[in-house]
């Protein structure tokens, strides 16, 4: 994909990973759309005419409205980043039921309900990326419902990559190892387990742009 002139929105642009993911695509040649929950936080990005677009995506007609307001930005849209998500560490029989939900909306129906809308407005050649996580291919103990959430999106992605071929539209899941972005500290319950350090996070936004633009359809761990 010559990503130059294309129309992009990030979601969750202002997170430690989307804007440099952001950042990656306006240097490239795209105009953008950013959306997250503040304001002020997607304006201090200071991206050279960019777009921004606020909600929670814990609301379920914020995903929908985003892309609707992306697709009128650009007059198209050409590719939509996921890079929004929330971390919750505890056994399965530990972790309460708000912070499953919480997980379920944020990490799973989110992302499906961006999918959804992005593919009605969407035409040939267009990309949607979301970006998972390594749990996806090791599920670990403590981390029970959070690496469910993030299986849940990336069995929707394979699935909708077959769906999607139809219509030419690119279905993208990335898998990025441990990465140093700071979620696991601001994780919604629980705590951490002591983790090795992670990838710098300019080398996973670097890769992730890299897949955009080479036309790639998956990014397993060990491919960073």
């Amino acid at each position: 994909m010559d990503i130059s002139g294309k129309h992009f929105i990030v979601v969750g642009a202002s997170g430690a990973l989307g804007s440099l993911i952001a950042r990656g695509l306006a240097d490239a040649g795209a105009t953008l759309t950013l959306a997250g929950r503040n304001e002020h936080s997607l304006n201090g990005l200071g991206i050279d005419g960019a777009h921004v677009v606020t909600g929670d995506l814990r609301q379920p007609d914020a995903p929908r409205s985003m892309v609707d307001k992306a697709n009128a930005d650009g007059g198209r849209l050409d590719g939509v980043v996921i890079a929004s998500g929330i971390a919750a560490f505890g056994s399965a029989a530990d972790v309460d039921d708000d912070t499953v939900d919480d997980l379920l909306l944020v990490n799973y129906l989110a992302p499906l309900r961006l999918t959804r809308a992005a593919l009605g407005v969407m035409e040939k050649g267009a990309v949607i990326l979301n970006i998972s996580a390594v749990l996806v291919e090791t599920p670990t103990g403590n981390m029970a419902a959070y690496s469910a959430s993030k299986s849940a999106i990336s069995a929707f992605f394979t699935a909708v990559r077959h769906e999607a071929r139809r219509s030419k539209i690119r279905i993208v899941d990335v898998r990025p190892p441990h990465t140093e972005t700071g979620l696991v500290d601001r994780a919604i319950a629980g705590s951490p387990p002591k983790l090795p350090t992670g990838l710098d996070p300019a080398r996973v936004a670097d890769r992730i742009v890299a897949a955009i633009r080479d036309d790639e359809t998956e990014v397993a761990s060990s491919d960073f």
